[in-house]
């Protein structure tokens, strides 16, 4: 079984930065796609950023321009890198790995998910 970590959520001021990681225990990663969802309370839960096995990224609305997803996949790893953080902002952010993984039929893991509250 895949397990997701994530790390790096917390408290944090309007304008300010954090940086969001998300480690994989299986070496599978390479090939899959990740992404960075998020879910504030009382709403559903939203895509924020995706990229794929090749590279190429893919971004909400909303956090174009301020947010930045990458990957290592020597490391197994996907971060999130957020600045000019704002209130809307707040939320439960996921880490997500998904793809035809282990053959035909499509595999999806999720993280257990990790705070994000910008507040002053």
């Amino acid at each position: 079984q895949v397990q997701l970590v994530e790390s790096g959520g917390g408290l944090v001021q309007p304008g300010g930065s954090l940086r969001l990681s998300c480690t994989a225990s299986s070496s599978i990663f390479s090939i899959a796609t990740l992404g960075w969802y998020r879910q504030a309370p009382g709403k559903e839960r939203e895509l924020v950023a995706t990229t794929s096995s090749g590279g190429s990224t893919n971004y909400a609305d909303s956090v174009k321009g301020r947010f930045t997803i990458s990957r290592d996949n020597a490391k197994n790893m996907v971060d999130l890198q957020m600045n000019s953080l704002k209130p809307e902002d707040t939320a439960v952010y996921y880490c997500r790995m998904w793809g035809h993984l282990w053959g035909p039929n499509v595999s999806d893991y999720w993280g257990q998910g990790t705070q994000v509250t910008v507040s002053s």
